[in-house]
């Protein structure tokens, strides 16, 4: 019998990088975070050598993508393809929550 895996938010283990992500679930072929930017702070723009897709829960911030701006706002998803740089910051009074998933195939 398979058995579902469980992971609440306040268990799950830190990113290893200074910021307030939590890493939801991890497997060869995908990654979940949900990373937490409290106001006027930011990710810096790097690049992955693999897809990700952003899902904004809360809050409001700038997601940087090379030569373009994209506003961050609940309810949006953002497609992210393998090498293109990008970093948020957070522009509200507010923290800022996002769901990170990382296609690792």
């Amino acid at each position: 019998m398979l058995n579902p895996k469980i992971t609440k938010l306040e268990d799950a283990p830190q990113v290893p990088f200074k910021l307030d992500g939590r890493i939801l679930f991890s497997s060869e072929k995908l990654e979940l975070i949900h990373l937490t930017l409290q106001p006027g702070e930011k990710m810096e723009p790097h690049s992955q050598p693999f897809d990700v897709v952003f899902y904004v829960l809360s809050g409001n911030a700038i997601l940087g993508l090379e030569e373009q701006s994209i506003d961050g706002v609940p309810g949006t998803c953002i497609f992210i393809p393998a090498g293109m740089q990008r970093g948020w910051k957070n522009t509200g009074n507010g923290e800022f929550r996002v769901l990170v998933i990382k296609d690792l195939i």
